[in-house]
C-alpha cells in the first residue's frame, strides 16, 4: 500500500529532497502544468507524532496523486518555522499550516488557501484551544495561573502557543508572571500534565479527542479552566507563484477526494465523521491575521 515513506525531516533535508526533485532535467521541463517537475512537494506541520501521521497522510497523498496523475511527496517538517521557510524558498508546492502558521506563510511565501476539512454536513470544521489542570487543583480560572507552571506546545502554534498567551494577556498576566515551558508539541504538553511535571497545560480539542480515543487521557481526573473561541481548521495551501492551472487543478482534485480519502487525517483534527474537503479563502482566517497584529507577532514568533 505504501508508495512513499513519510518521515520527520529537518529543513536541510526538505531543501535537499526538493532540490533533487527540482533538478533541471528535460523530463521536468516537459512536465504538465498539473505535475511540475514530475513531483509535487507537500509539507505537513508537526502537530502530532509523525509516526502516527504517516499512514493518515499517505492515504490522502495517494488519492491526490491518482487524481492529478502525479506523485505527491509528503514531508513532515521539523517545526512550524521550517515549513514557512521551505515554502518561501520554493521547496514546497503545497503545505498544510496551522491557522497562525498560515498567517506567516501568506505574508512570506504568498501561500494561498485552497481547502480545509469539512464536517459530514459539508460545513467547515473547527477546533478549540484549552488549558487544563488536575481535577483537585486549586486553580479554577486563568487568573489563578499567576506563579504556576504551564506547558505549551510549539512556538507558533495557534492553540498551543498564541491563543493561550493571548488569553493570559486578556486576564492581565504577562509571560513573566508564570513559568511557561514549550514542550515541543501538543501531545508532549498533555503528557507533561498527566505526568505531574506541570500544574497546567494547553490541550486543544483535537489532541484531547485523540488522547481519549487512545485511552491515554482520562478527562475525569482533570478540569478545563479556559477554552478559546472556535478556530477554523488548518488550510491546505498552495505556493503563490505556482502556475494558475496547477492551483486550479489541485483545488479541484482536493475537493473531489472522498471522505474515505481524508478520514484518517480528519481523525487527528477531530473531524469524525468527515465530509469532503471544503473551499476556504484568506478571509476565512482573517481573525487570525487580526490576532497576530494584536499580539504584535513577527516571523521570529513562528
Amino acid at each position: 500500500m505504501k508508495k512513499q515513506h513519510l518521515i520527520p525531516v529537518s529543513l536541510a533535508a526538505v531543501v535537499a529532497l526538493s532540490l533533487s526533485a527540482c533538478g533541471g532535467t528535460t523530463e521536468a521541463a516537459d512536465a504538465s502544468p498539473t505535475c511540475p517537475n514530475g513531483e509535487i512537494q507537500f509539507g505537513i506541520e508537526p502537530y502530532e507524532d509523525p509516526a502516527k501521521l504517516e499512514p493518515a497522510y499517505q492515504v490522502l497523498a495517494d488519492a491526490l496523486s491518482e487524481k492529478l496523475d502525479c506523485p505527491v511527496n509528503v514531508q513532515v517538517v521539523e517545526d512550524y518555522a521550517a515549513e514557512v521557510l521551505a515554502m518561501e524558498n520554493g521547496k514546497l508546492d503545497l503545505g498544510q499550516f496551522g491557522p497562525i502558521g498560515f498567517v506567516f506563510a501568506s505574508d512570506r511565501a504568498g501561500a494561498e488557501p485552497l481547502v480545509s476539512f469539512g464536517t459530514a454536513d459539508g460545513e467547515l470544521s473547527s477546533y478549540t484551544g484549552g488549558i487544563w489542570v488536575a481535577a483537585d487543583s486549586e486553580i479554577e480560572s486563568i487568573e489563578d495561573l499567576r506563579g504556576k507552571s504551564l506547558a505549551l506546545g510549539s512556538v507558533g502554534s495557534s492553540s498551543g502557543d498564541v491563543l493561550p498567551r493571548y488569553a493570559l494577556r486578556e486576564a492581565g498576566l504577562e509571560d513573566a508572571d508564570l513559568k511557561m515551558d514549550y514542550t515541543g508539541g501538543h501531545p508532549e504538553a498533555l503528557l507533561a500534565l498527566t505526568n505531574g511535571a506541570v500544574e497546567a497545560a494547553q490541550i486543544n480539542s483535537q489532541t484531547l479527542a485523540t488522547a481519549e480515543g487512545e485511552g491515554t487521557f482520562d478527562a475525569s481526573k482533570f478540569k478545563q479552566i479556559w477554552e478559546s473561541d472556535p478556530i477554523p481548521n488548518d488550510p491546505i495551501t498552495v505556493r503563490g507563484d505556482m502556475d494558475p492551472a496547477f492551483k486550479d487543478a489541485v483545488k479541484d482534485a482536493l475537493m473531489d477526494l472522498s471522505p474515505a480519502d481524508v478520514e484518517q487525517v480528519g481523525a487527528f483534527l477531530d473531524v469524525t465523521p468527515p465530509g469532503p474537503l471544503v473551499e476556504v479563502t484568506k478571509d476565512t482566517y482573517s481573525p487570525l491575521f487580526d490576532l497576530a497584529d494584536t499580539m504584535g507577532l513577527t516571523e521570529k514568533d513562528v
